[in-house]
């Protein structure tokens, strides 16, 4: 048997570690790729924010809320991840 946690983590810091990875690599793969190959980049990057995701959370170790986590996780870096293509696609269209 396992003692309860005294004082538990916060559960939603992996989920904000999570975004940032998620804003990083998009930003990243904006600045890095070219134009033609950004999409598929795109869709390699948030496979990876998909792994991230899970392995935070169960990194941190309790069950309740999992999915919640790794819900909220998935869909944050998604939005986030298409408003910042969004951008690079404005973006190209004007140059």
């Amino acid at each position: 048997m396992t003692d309860p946690a005294l004082a538990p983590r916060n559960a939603f810091v992996g989920v904000l570690v999570v975004w940032g990875a998620a804003l990083v690599g998009s930003i990243g793969v904006g600045i890095f790729v070219a134009e033609e190959w950004r999409v598929p980049w795109l869709l390699v990057a948030f496979g990876a924010i998909v792994i991230l995701s899970f392995a935070v959370q169960l990194q941190y170790g309790r069950t309740q809320g999992f999915i919640f986590r790794v819900g909220a996780s998935t869909i944050g870096a998604l939005l986030l991840m298409g408003v910042i293509s969004v951008g690079f696609g404005i973006a190209a269209l004007l140059t």
